[in-house]
């Protein structure tokens, strides 16, 4: 587990990992607190401390705690993430079920923790794209995630290029996938998840730390399969709130595209339909109605991450030595 800071931020997740039963055959935990030491009243008894002399992000802690561990397994989680006591049998279970499978991992369950608006929407679409995704998966999530430690070890870990929280779990999972190492994603594998979402912190997370460095990694990787955020139905959707968004634009120059940016608010209501019937049936109807707006303003900002994801990778490779824009 890697953390930030002082662990007493993380009290529900270390305590969590008390409980789990069996008990996992070693707790390590990566942190760059220097106040933390081994008799920290928040430690879980018996937790190895590693420590990480600055903030170089989650990439790095983890391979520091990875190189340590001697189990078969690594399991990960996040220090925002509480546990079910029954998370280690869940996980060796899907292991022993499929002994081609090298990584398995879950999701955030549907009740978590904040009871903010926006924390309950945000933690409820994860929850929603990744029961809808179950099944053999191109990527990795590290929130709640394990990984069988000679496949960690063979394509090198996590790439500690990412210096900060980012797309580092689902780089590492393409990795994996194109070494030929099958994961899994398992609906039946949950966490609650305890951050507290704001409006500027959802925002610049899902454009900055999310979406354009996935975007530039799709496109250094030369695409990505339709796979969890990458799903037709969500690349249709991104689609249709850029044109409902530049039509209802137009109408101040144009008034009758004013009919066009409604037919396109509806068909972009339509495609998503089944997860605001989710969350109708999760949190209300009033609730549903009140997370659209913001669902389409998410599209909104995967589309710029889109932009400024490609714009980024053609001026790196126009910087590129030998490049040549005419034979390309």
């Amino acid at each position: 587990m890697p953390t930030h800071g002082d662990l007493a931020r993380s009290n529900a997740a270390l305590l969590a990992l008390t409980r789990i039963h069996p008990a996992p055959a070693e707790i390590i935990i990566v942190t760059d607190s220097p106040s933390a030491g081994p008799d920290h009243p928040d430690l879980p008894a018996g937790a190895r401390l590693v420590h990480v002399p600055f903030a170089s992000g989650p990439a790095r802690a983890r391979n520091a705690g990875a190189a340590i561990a001697t189990g078969e397994i690594l399991l990960f989680v996040d220090s925002d993430v509480e546990v079910p006591p029954q998370i280690v049998w869940r996980i060796l279970a899907e292991f022993d079920s499929q002994p081609s499978v090298q990584a398995v991992f879950g999701s955030y369950d549907a009740s978590p923790a904040d009871p903010g608006f926006l924390s309950q929407y945000r933690n409820l679409l994860h929850h929603y794209v990744h029961q809808r995704s179950a099944g053999i998966a191109t990527t990795f999530w590290a929130g709640l995630g394990a990984i069988r430690s000679n496949a960690f070890r063979q394509v090198g870990g996590f790439n500690p290029a990412f210096s900060k929280p980012s797309v580092e779990d689902i780089e590492l999972g393409y990795r994996m996938h194109a070494a030929g190492m099958p994961i899994r994603l398992a609906r039946h594998i949950q966490a609650k998840h305890h951050k507290r979402w704001t409006a500027w912190g959802m925002l610049s997370t899902d454009l900055w730390c999310r979406g354009v460095p996935w975007m530039e990694l799709i496109l250094d990787r030369g695409g990505a399969p339709p796979d969890l955020n990458l799903r037709w139905g969500h690349r249709a959707s991104v689609a249709l709130a850029w044109a409902m968004a530049l039509l209802a634009v137009a109408t101040t120059v144009w008034p009758t595209l004013g009919f066009a940016a409604l037919a396109a608010a509806a068909l972009l209501t339509t495609v998503n339909s089944s997860f605001y019937r989710f969350l109708a049936s999760r949190r209300g109807p009033l609730f549903a109605l009140a997370s659209i707006p913001w669902h389409a303003l998410h599209y909104l900002e995967c589309g710029l991450a889109v932009g400024i994801g490609l714009s980024r990778h053609l001026l790196r490779r126009a910087r590129m030595p030998g490049f040549n824009s005419r034979t390309e």
